[in-house]
C-alpha cells in the first residue's frame, strides 16, 4: 500500500492511501466501511502489519461510489512528510557504501578503512520536512551544504536483540530521505550539528508498505541537482544490509514502531567531487528511490 500524509486547504494533516491515482482518506474510509481507522501514520503503524491486509480486503468489498466523497486528486492536496513529527530522532547510518567510504576519506577526515560495525548518528525530529518544501541554508552556520539520497526503513513493531534472519519482520515500510549535511559543522568528530539542522531530513513523498517491496536490497537510488545527476547506485551495494542494521541497532537499544532508519548514501556527494560542489540558494534537489518515488526540495538561504 502507498500511504501518505496530506492536507487540503480546509484540513490539518490527514492520513491517506493512493488508489487509482487518487488519495483516499483512511479515517473517512473506515467510517464508510464501519471499521475504525486512524487519522495519522504513527497511529496506523501502531496497529501492526495486519491492518494493511485488512484495509486491502475492505477495498475489495467497497462500492466505488462510496469513495467519491472521501477522495482527492493529487492537485487538490499538499503532500507532507509521511511522518511529519517522528516520536524520536531519525537513526542515521554513516559510510554504508564502499565508494562513499573512499570519497569521504579523500576529502573529509574519515577513515579509509571499511567500518567493521555500522556507524550510527541521529537527526532530530525537527529536521523533517516534506517534498516541495525548502531546505534552509544558514550561511552563518555553513558554506558546505551537501546532499545524500537514502532509503529509509520504518519500523513496525518493538524489537530488542532481533536476529538478522527475522529482521524484515520488524519493518512496516519504506520511504526516501535526503540526508542533508553541512560538512563544515562537524564538531570533534560528532555529526549531529552537521546533520540535524532544521529541514535537513526531507522525507517522502510517500511510505510504501513492505508487502509492495519484496526485496529492499535491490532498489536503485539516484539524486539530481538542478537536473544534473549526481548519485546513482543500488541498495545491493550496502556494506551492512537492512537485516544486519536492525540486528545491530536492536542490540544497542530497543526499536519501536515508527522508528526511522536512514540506511546510508552511495558515492557522488558534493564533498567527494573534484572540485567539491555545494548547494546554494535556489538549487533544486531531487532524491529518488525505485518503487517509492522522488522528493523535490529547493535550497533557500536565510538571514538570521
Amino acid at each position: 500500500m502507498k500511504l501518505l500524509t496530506y492536507q487540503t486547504q480546509k484540513s490539518e494533516a490527514r492520513l491517506g492511501f493512493i488508489h487509482n491515482d487518487k488519495v483516499i482518506d483512511i479515517q473517512n474510509f473506515g467510517d464508510v466501511m464501519q471499521f475504525p481507522l486512524p487519522s495519522t501514520m504513527l497511529e496506523l503503524i501502531d496497529m501492526g502489519d495486519l491492518i494493511i491486509a485488512e484495509i486491502n480486503s475492505l477495498m475489495k468489498s467497497c462500492d466505488p461510489g462510496d469513495l467519491i466523497g472521501i477522495s482527492f486528486t493529487m492537485e487538490e492536496i499538499t503532500i507532507l512528510a509521511p511522518i511529519p513529527k517522528p516520536r524520536k530522532n531519525i537513526i542515521g547510518i554513516g559510510l554504508n557504501f564502499t565508494e562513499h567510504v573512499a570519497e569521504s576519506a579523500r576529502t573529509l577526515d574519515t577513515s579509509n578503512e571499511l567500518p567493521q560495525k555500522p556507524i550510527i548518528f541521529s537527526k532530530p525530529p525537527t529536521a523533517v520536512t516534506g517534498t516541495n518544501t525548502n531546505i534552509l541554508l544558514n550561511p552563518k552556520l555553513t558554506q558546505q551544504l551537501d546532499w545524500e539520497v537514502e532509503l529509509a526503513v520504518v519500523i513496525g513493531k518493538p524489537g530488542k536483540y532481533v536476529d538478522k534472519k527475522e529482521a524484515l519482520d520488524y519493518v512496516f515500510g519504506y520511504t526516501v530521505i535526503n540526508d542533508i549535511s553541512a560538512r563544515d559543522c562537524r564538531r570533534a568528530g560528532q555529526w549531529i550539528v552537521s546533520k540535524g539542522q532544521d529541514t535537513f531530513a526531507p522525507m517522502g513523498p510517500i511510505l510504501v508498505t513492505k508487502d509492495e517491496i519484496p526485496n529492499p536490497h535491490d532498489l536503485n537510488l539516484s539524486l539530481k541537482v538542478n537536473g544534473v545527476e549526481k548519485q546513482n547506485a543500488n541498495t545491493k551495494y550496502m556494506l551492512f544490509n537492512i537485516n544486519e542494521l536492525i540486528e545491530d541497532l536492536s542490540t544497542v537499544f530497543t526499536l519501536e514502531p515508527g522508528d526511522i532508519i536512514a540506511t546510508g548514501t552511495p558515492a557522488g556527494v558534493g564533498a567527494g567531487r573534484s572540485p567539491q560542489e555545494w548547494l546554494w540558494n535556489g538549487d533544486v534537489v531531487e532524491a529518488t528511490v525505485e518503487g517509492i518515488g522522488t522528493i523535490v526540495n529547493t535550497v533557500k538561504e536565510i538571514n538570521v
